[in-house]
């Protein structure tokens, strides 16, 4: 038996198998070569071998579509042959349509207009025979880079059914003419069209959106707030800085306060509110920040129900790690998208001089940053000094991330598992740092901890690690910069979990170093807070953190207390006495271009 016989042989097997998606799955991940072009055979065959009838077809099709869709370049090359031939059934073009779209592939007009004239009716409550094209095509031509599309969707920002997604399509396609006739219909809809409409002025990317909605800012009601003030900093550059914990009618209040003037431009930065407590903590807020480092929404995915649904952490604009939804009855789960080619350590490079040896946060410290400080999104931030316990992971089956679910069941009691899915599904794509055992003494049953690299891990130089260790064992302390937050989620609506995560900025080799000496690796973690419209931002998650493992150096009259924390330091930073401000420049702003 040839190799083509042999995979047509297994990808038949797997397809009748007791858990055809397990067997699948395993087909997939042993990269079986001509495995694509044994989908290709078996689309086409007017049914299975196997089968008695066509309507085992049908059972079949979600498993070759999602095998396709799993295939990559290989599938899509397949997908584009498949989509060309006439003879389909309505269902497989549908299908196939799908997969294309969560592919994201540019499909040829000609091809989509086809599709158009033959498609299958859309379904749902509100059908009717002159309804919306089918939901994937209305997609299809948003991704095909084709504007001759753009009157036909622009047609449909009127149809209740449909609007939503034609939005999302002509931000895609970059219509421009349309930019006005959406944003001059915000006042017209509500929730996910709302959402999907001003995503799509962020999609087209025009500053003459910018005075519609300022206007619509003024006057939408307290749940649109949000979307509106992300598209205007989207648009114009211009990040104000808003009030730390407010939500709700605060928070749209404070959003339309802060845009009432009409000033779009962008403004110098300015790093203000500076706080410092006991060496081991300090609190600043960065307004008008640059945003090169920032936690943001990915583009919707097409298809996708939810305009806003995936972020990922930016550096300069480059996806670093996806950090997936703001779900919270969701599991965390990071994946490396691309390293940014040293570009971290370059942001970081003006930090180092007082890294090798750091047993303290002060002003000058601070102020000396002021200029990386400035890199990050405008935003509230506290700055931590900790020791923490960590050790380098790169089995995935030992990171927290896998482990977790173990955790859970020994906790609660349950069947928790993850069933077949690998210790690989749940690894971040790359080695990195993980504390050695969950937070101790928090509210939260497990508060895990990650450290993930900003550079590639085999790009370390073993002599700068040995340099680092040997001044560990001198009884130095060089420390590493990650930027993190606390997530907390409550997964299944049964498990309480929370996440230190961090990406570390700079002192990649000061961390191996660490590991390597099994000492607790000096670390500075700067953490936003209160982000999102008045999300609590994980202050009490810090304060256990800080309680567990901050850095102490007492001093006469210093304060230890995390000012995040319950019965920490809540001093008025405007009363006097009540903060340890720059004394550099009236009222503690450390200013910048």
């Amino acid at each position: 038996m040839g190799d083509h016989d042999t995979v047509r042989v297994r990808l038949r097997a797997a397809l009748h198998a007791d858990d055809p998606w397990t067997a699948l799955y395993a087909l997939n991940t042993d990269r079986t070569g001509g495995l694509a072009e044994a989908v290709e055979e078996l689309y086409r065959s007017d049914a299975d071998a196997d089968a008695d009838t066509d309507t085992d077809r049908d059972v079949l099709r979600p498993y070759l579509a999602w095998l396709l869709r799993m295939l990559g370049e290989r599938g899509d090359e397949v997908l584009l042959r498949l989509l060309a031939e006439p003879a389909f059934a309505a269902d497989d073009r549908r299908d196939l349509l799908r997969i294309a779209v969560r592919r994201e592939l540019r499909l040829p007009a000609e091809l989509l207009r086809a599709y158009g004239e033959t498609a299958p009716e859309t379904r749902g409550s509100g059908t009717r025979a002159d309804g919306p094209p089918a939901p994937e095509l209305v997609d299809a031509m948003g991704l095909s880079g084709d504007l001759s599309f753009a009157p036909r969707l622009g047609a449909l920002l009127e149809d209740p059914v449909a609007r939503g997604r034609a939005a999302l399509a002509l931000g895609r396609l970059g219509a421009r003419e349309w930019t006005a006739p959406i944003a001059g219909r915000l006042g017209g809809v509500t929730g996910l069209d709302h959402v999907a409409f001003v995503v799509a002025l962020e999609l087209m990317g025009d500053r003459a959106a910018v005075p519609y909605l300022l206007r619509w800012l003024a006057e939408s009601g307290e749940e649109r707030v949000y979307d509106v003030h992300h598209a205007l900093v989207r648009l114009t550059g211009r990040d104000p800085l808003l009030p730390e914990r407010a939500r709700g009618a605060a928070y749209a209040e404070a959003v339309r306060a802060a845009w009432a003037d009409g000033r779009t431009g962008r403004e110098p930065v300015v790093v203000r509110d500076l706080i410092v407590g006991s060496g081991a903590w300090a609190r600043f807020s960065v307004d008008g920040g640059a945003g090169r480092i920032r936690v943001g929404f990915d583009p919707p995915s097409p298809g996708s129900s939810w305009p806003r649904w995936d972020r990922s952490l930016m550096f300069d604009g480059k996806p670093l790690y996806r950090v997936g939804s703001v779900c919270d009855t969701c599991e965390l789960g990071l994946t490396l998208l691309g390293l940014p080619d040293g570009e971290a350590g370059r942001i970081a490079g003006g930090m180092r001089g007082r890294l090798a040896d750091l047993e303290r946060i002060d002003v000058g410290l601070l102020a000396e940053w002021s200029p990386v400080l400035g890199e990050l999104e405008t935003g509230h931030y506290r700055a931590l000094l900790l020791d923490l316990p960590l050790e380098r992971v790169s089995e995935p089956a030992r990171s927290w991330w896998y482990r977790r679910v173990a955790a859970r069941a020994e906790e609660d009691g349950d069947d928790s598992e993850y069933g077949e899915e690998r210790p690989e599904d749940h690894w971040p794509g790359v080695p990195h740092f993980q504390l050695t055992a969950p937070v101790p003494g928090g509210r939260v049953p497990f508060t895990y901890g990650a450290l993930l690299p900003s550079q590639p891990p085999q790009a370390l130089d073993p002599a700068a690690v040995a340099r680092h260790a040997a001044a560990i064992e001198a009884g130095k302390r060089p420390a590493a910069v990650v930027l993190g937050w606390i997530d907390d989620r409550y997964v299944e609506a049964r498990h309480e979990e929370r996440w230190l995560v961090g990406v570390v900025v700079d002192g990649h080799h000061r961390l191996a170093a660490y590991a390597t000496a099994c000492v607790p690796a000096r670390v500075l973690l700067l953490a936003r807070v209160g982000g999102d419209g008045g999300a609590d931002g994980g202050l009490e998650g810090l304060a256990e953190v800080a309680a567990a493992y901050g850095c102490r150096r007492d001093g006469p009259g210093e304060d230890q207390r995390d000012p995040g924390h319950p019965g920490g330091d809540r001093r008025d930073p405007g009363r006097p006495g009540g903060d340890r401000r720059d004394p550099v420049r009236p009222g503690g702003d450390l200013t910048f271009l």
